[in-house]
């Protein structure tokens, strides 16, 4: 009678730890919508605060920040009218990129809340801020050969970054001296991380392709292509690396994360929306120690 009052216990406290750690993979999805865009791409997080690009239609980008509640559209002074979007933000600083005038060359910028910088790699004909940490900024250029390399700016100076051997080199998420981006590899896109010292190329399990977008501690998120072509997001902590899809997306790509939360945006058949994904808390072992005594006494 012991040995099955016993079992039943065993049966009870795995019943429980099965059913936390199910409910600890379901994160929460929250979508965002610019009012009245129709399109929104949220690229970028610091904390509560959020920034990307809106379509407002006539093939006209805009890039926009939101505090949780409210929307302030971003709009590099005198660019043109074709594209324009806010990638990265820390702090108060806000980083992205605007087409001139010609409507031709882009030019990355950094905001600060007041005032405007227009940011050009030296020589570049294009230049693309997309990730601020502190005051270093990455990103890529176009090289005089066409070619496209990443790049480190740290307010002064100017640094490229090309993954050996690769081509097409782009750096898109920084925390701290941590570096990720992509690169092409044999006719392959990779993700990496660089850590100012080394480089590791990074490939979500089976799949075509990998880019990645953002970094926050040891979390990295981005997005794949699997072999049928479908696009989804990731989170890759290091170890293991998890699958994100908006629930009935056509695709998912995830571009910033800080903290526990992840933002980018999905496609449904009503057009493209962004999104914060808010990763689920591990299951707590006090509270599953406190169930297993608790049914041991009883």
């Amino acid at each position: 009678m012991r040995n099955r009052t016993h079992l039943r216990s065993v049966i009870i406290c795995a019943v429980i730890v099965l059913f936390n750690t199910g409910y600890a993979v379901a994160g929460t999805w929250t979508t965002l919508d610019y009012p009245g865009a129709w399109d929104t791409q949220a690229l970028g997080i610091s904390g509560n605060n959020i920034v990307g690009a809106y379509y407002s239609g006539s093939s006209v980008y805009h890039g926009f920040l939101y505090d949780g509640t409210t929307w302030t559209t971003l709009d590099y002074p005198g660019a043109g009218s074709a594209y324009a979007g806010a990638f990265g933000i820390s702090g108060k600083n806000i980083v992205g990129v605007y087409q001139d005038n010609s409507d031709v060359y882009t030019h990355a910028y950094l905001y600060n809340g007041t005032s405007w910088t227009s940011l050009t790699y030296p020589g570049a004909k294009n230049t693309a801020a997309l990730a601020i940490s502190g005051s270093s900024v990455v990103g890529q250029y176009e090289d005089s050969s066409g070619g496209w390399d990443g790049f480190l700016y740290n307010g002064t100076s100017w640094t490229s970054l090309t993954y050996p051997g690769g081509k097409f080199t782009r750096a898109q998420g920084i925390s701290g001296s941590s570096v990720v981006g992509g690169y092409e590899g044999s006719s392959v896109y990779h993700g990496f991380l660089y850590d100012g010292t080394s480089w590791t190329s990074l490939t979500y399990p089976e799949a075509e392709t990998t880019s990645a977008y953002g970094i926050s501690g040891n979390n990295i998120v981005g997005y794949y292509w699997d072999i049928s072509g479908g696009e989804h997001g990731f989170l890759y902590d290091g170890t293991s690396w998890t699958s994100l899809t908006y629930p009935g997306a056509e695709f998912t790509s995830a571009y910033g994360i800080s903290g526990n939360s992840i933002v980018g945006y999905y496609q449904d058949n009503s057009g493209q929306h962004g999104f914060i994904y808010t990763i689920p808390e591990p299951a707590t072992l006090l509270l599953l120690g406190l169930g297993a005594v608790m049914l041991r006494k009883k």
